[in-house]
């Protein structure tokens, strides 16, 4: 058996099957449900800094309320009106990964190359990216309660796969500190806890197996 082919899928389904108590023990469950838009022209997205929420509206219908991760203090998250301009379910980071040679795996920004030959650049897996400006997009992610990311927007897993089936290109986009929302639903709306689990391994965050482990899309027809 070729144990650094096999590795990356043997740790996919530990991590995403509950193979390993620590994980399970972290993992409240978390789906907040998505509704199935009359008129996917109509659909806006509104985006609360303060709060870090993110409501996927059709008129003054919420489609998806959900918690997110927004920018730290220095690497803020963009304010203002933006529209999607690209959708990509299988997205890695051009800016953060690893430098992998043989059975090196290095954590590294891209053009951070590690001293010698041999080394290739894999971007953290970012999936179900919705990009509404160079280098900024909504991606599945570790979900914390305060400002963690680079400038990005992270969304829960369970989340990501709807917010990208919600969104299509030209979705408007308005990223405010405050939204009217947050005073009818983001305090009623727990927040999930899969920012408390051990980082995944560097093995698996840079196989291609990472992304057939992605959940699928479920909007609810009302």
């Amino acid at each position: 058996m070729n144990l650094a082919r096999t590795l990356p899928v043997i740790l996919a389904l530990l991590f995403f099957t509950g193979g390993c108590a620590e994980f399970q023990s972290t993992s409240a469950p978390y789906n907040p449900p998505a509704y199935r838009p009359k008129n996917p022209s109509n659909v806006k997205v509104n985006v609360s800094i303060s709060k870090q929420m993110v409501y996927v509206m059709e008129g003054s219908k919420p489609l998806l309320i959900t918690a997110c991760s927004v920018g730290l203090p220095n690497k803020p998250t963009p304010q203002g009106k933006f529209v999607v301009v690209e959708k990509i379910a299988h997205k890695r980071s051009g800016s953060y990964g690893f430098y992998t040679r043989a059975n090196e795996i290095i954590p590294a920004s891209a053009g951070k190359r590690p001293a010698g030959a041999g080394w290739s650049y894999v971007g953290y897996p970012m999936p179900y990216w919705v990009g509404f400006s160079p280098g900024y997009g909504f991606h599945e992610g570790d979900v914390w309660p305060i400002p963690r990311t680079h400038g990005c927007i992270r969304l829960h897993q369970n989340a990501a796969p709807n917010f990208y089936t919600l969104v299509r290109i030209g979705t408007p986009i308005f990223i405010a500190k405050n939204q009217p929302e947050d005073l009818l639903y983001a305090d009623k709306y727990k927040r999930p806890l899969d920012y408390l689990r051990p980082n995944p391994p560097n093995a698996l965050l840079i196989s291609s197996d990472w992304f057939k482990t992605l959940r699928a899309p479920h909007l609810i027809d009302d």
